[in-house]
């Protein structure tokens, strides 16, 4: 076939390519709201299976039926309340019982404080389904809705908690995705002084978040994986920045070859060879590092990880077949009215990143050593991050009825009826456990009561008789201190050490053990997890450089990159935000998210760098990669650390400060590691950094336009 007759016909691949990524790909974009009807957001649902909590749950269920979660109906009247008050608590009941989600016999009180100023109703919620225990939430919320003159009412407990929770989650399905978008379009109009090229972009991430989305769907309504709000939410910044991120470097290359090449096919076939190695080593490295969350026994965490790798894997897909198929087909018309004509010169040398290059060519040592100082003094602030427990109830940087309600309760009653310990019990060794509790410090009370978290069986007739199950009795125990307190923990902890001596198979569960066993384990997936993700990263980065040394400098540079990032958060939710504390999975997964998503700028530095030193040595590799990869990276780096803003939408302490530390690492990988101290270190490193592969021996070898970009002064 004539030569003419085949270039003709290139437009056909390209065409086939967008119409199946719109025509398939765009419906699956409606998964993407579909996703919170899969979200399972109940904490002890995510515990291991070996974790004591779940095997007291397990054993607990078995004595109720079911398994059910606490909420409290709070009403205060500041001088005490009235006879209509109680009468309007007592009237609720009845209704609170029909409402669907409540279980049968759930409804107990009104219990009055003892300075008569506030009563509460203790309500059981069925915990099988986290959209039934939000919908009985509101439900609940509309029955006391109307309350007498001067009387404030809140629902809170557990029930109350959650249901905020996952009410909050919300904002995930509509806007923190348009918030996101939003940003993200800013910013491209901004860099590529466009209006067709940004809109090109963000339809190839929505239709790859849309591909994503549609997987994770199907594998979480399969319960192959596990999915919450976090998740969910992260999936979606995740699949949005990191298809953006992957298409500026594709288009900065597109650009730079359509300056060399007067076929736009030809100038596209250049920029995809050179940019599909980075762009497919970078998702790798992602991908691989959140699937070491696979490595935690906690499911919220292992879930994140597929979904996470999933939404930058769809990334990968888009940005690699859609775009460049939609680039192609615009040719030089996606760049109006700034189109790069053929022949026109290549002006990295002359712009602020061909300045920084020399600098760096003449102060190399300086910059290297300045830059790391400055990153190991902020590092060293990381040991003050304070990782105490936080209260359930401040999880939520807004004004939630659960966290007035729970305000009322402090003021107002001495204990927490409704949050007891649960402790699993043989029989033969009642009595003596019931001693211990009698005289335990921390515990209010201890007697073989009817489960105040699950219903009572109507074949239980007297309810200070304990339920015998397979030989086990179950004996709630109220704490002094709040369930979700640091205090009430230690005194978990310190039950369990104290009753592991009477018999190793008494359990203790509740939720405050929930809390205990997360955490723990969190602490154990810190240590296996972190290992693994370094491992993986530095095997990668070895197959991509072709070296050992470039590889050991980027990943130690990223680490460093990292506790300075962590000493920055110590002291902004400290003294800037005044956040009460830091959750235990934080800052794994903002390890996660650093090192995994921090090493892609570095590898798009540095395999452009290797090409260069190929072709020229590695000292004008170095500078001539830096000059030219500075503005793609730069950018690259201001939209994914826009996009985790975005999280900044859902009012979730946890999320805030995950949004906060990858945001702010991603910048100062940017701007800082990836622009001073890795071309620094190389640089004085020299052609060592390439050891042991040839190119170690190189000697330089400049070519014009570096050589031109050497001589000029700024």
């Amino acid at each position: 076939m004539p030569a003419h007759r085949t270039r003709s016909r290139r437009w056909l691949l390209p065409v086939a390519v967008l119409l199946l990524w719109v025509f398939v790909g765009g419906p699956l974009g409606s998964f993407a709201g579909q996703l919170s009807s899969v979200q399972e957001n109940d904490n002890a649902a995510f515990l291991p299976q070996t974790a004591e909590s779940t095997r007291a749950l397990e054993k607990l269920v078995a004595f109720a039926d079911e398994e059910t979660i606490p909420a409290q109906v709070v009403a205060e009247r500041q001088g005490g309340l009235t006879e209509a008050d109680l009468a309007a608590l007592e009237g609720w009941a009845p209704e609170i019982q029909r409402v669907a989600g409540v279980a049968d016999d759930g409804v107990r009180g009104p219990l009055t404080s003892d300075d008569g100023d506030a009563a509460q109703l203790v309500v059981t919620l069925d915990a099988r389904d986290g959209e039934e225990i939000i919908d009985a939430v509101v439900d609940i919320r509309e029955v006391v809705a109307d309350p007498p003159d001067g009387l404030d009412v809140y629902v809170g407990g557990q029930g109350g908690v959650l249901g905020d929770f996952i009410d909050a989650f919300g904002a995930i399905d509509g806007l923190l995705l348009g918030v996101a978008l939003s940003v993200v379009l800013v910013i491209l109009l901004v860099v590529y002084r466009s209006p067709i090229l940004p809109f090109v972009v963000i339809l190839s991430a929505l239709l790859a978040l849309g591909v994503s989305s549609a997987v994770v769907y199907a594998l979480a309504r399969t319960d192959v994986l596990d999915v919450n709000g976090q998740s969910q939410g992260i999936l979606f910044i995740l699949a949005i920045g990191a298809a953006v991120d992957y298409s500026l470097l594709l288009v900065s290359r597109y650009r730079e070859e359509l300056r060399d090449h007067e076929s736009t096919y030809d100038a596209m076939g250049a920029a995809w060879r050179a940019s599909w190695e980075p762009i497919t080593a970078s998702g790798l490295t992602v991908v691989l590092g959140l699937l070491c969350l696979l490595l935690s026994d906690l499911s919220s965490l292992a879930g994140l990880g597929p979904v996470g790798a999933i939404g930058v894997g769809g990334a990968v897909l888009a940005a690699l077949t859609l775009l460049p198929a939609a680039l192609v087909l615009l040719g030089r018309a996606a760049f109006w009215p700034f189109r790069p004509a053929y022949g026109s010169p290549h002006r990295d040398a002359a712009g602020l990143w061909g300045r920084l290059a020399r600098v760096i060519d003449r102060r190399a040592r300086l910059v290297a050593s300045v830059t790391a100082l400055v990153l190991a003094a902020l590092a060293a602030f990381a040991f003050t991050l304070n990782e105490e427990q936080v209260p359930q109830t401040e999880v939520f940087l807004t004004e939630v009825d659960s966290v007035r309600a729970q305000e009322v309760l402090d003021r107002h009653f001495e204990t927490d009826d409704a949050s007891p310990v649960q402790v699993v019990v043989p029989e033969a060794e009642l009595g003596e456990v019931l001693a211990f509790l009698a005289q335990a410090d921390g515990v209010a009370r201890g007697t073989p009561q009817a489960p105040t978290v699950f219903p009572v069986p109507e074949s239980l007739e007297d309810p200070t008789v304990p339920r015998v199950v397979d030989g086990d009795t179950a004996v709630f125990a109220t704490l002094d201190d709040p369930a979700d307190s640091a205090a009430a923990s230690e005194t978990v902890r310190e039950l369990r050490t104290m009753l592991g001596q009477i018999d190793d198979d008494i359990l203790v569960g509740g939720a405050t053990a929930i809390a205990v066993d997360s955490r723990d384990t969190t602490q154990r997936d810190r240590a296996l997890v972190i290992p693994a993700i370094l491992l993986v990263v530095l095997l990668v980065l070895i197959v991509l450089l072709r070296s050992l040394v470039a590889p050991l400098i980027l990943l130690l540079a990223n680490v460093l990159s990292f506790g300075a990032t962590l000493g920055v958060a110590a002291l902004a939710f400290e003294h800037l935000f005044d956040f009460p504390g830091t959750d235990a999975a934080t800052t794994l997964i903002g390890f996660v998210f650093l090192v995994a998503l921090g090493i892609d700028y570095s590898i798009f530095l540095m395999t452009r760098v290797r090409e260069e030193s190929i072709r020229q040595g590695t000292h004008p590799g170095i500078l001539k990669g830096l000059s030219v990869t500075g503005g793609v990276i730069t950018s690259a780096g201001i939209v994914l650390a826009a996009t985790f803003v975005a999280l900044g939408v859902v009012p979730i302490l946890f999320l805030a400060q995950i949004a906060f530390i990858v945001a702010f690492g991603v910048l100062l990988d940017a701007l800082v590691v990836r622009s001073l101290l890795v071309p620094a270190v190389c640089h004085v490193v020299g052609p060592r950094i390439w050891w042991p592969s040839r190119l170690s021996r190189e000697t330089d070898h400049p070519d014009r336009e570096t050589e031109a970009m050497l001589r000029h002064r700024s």
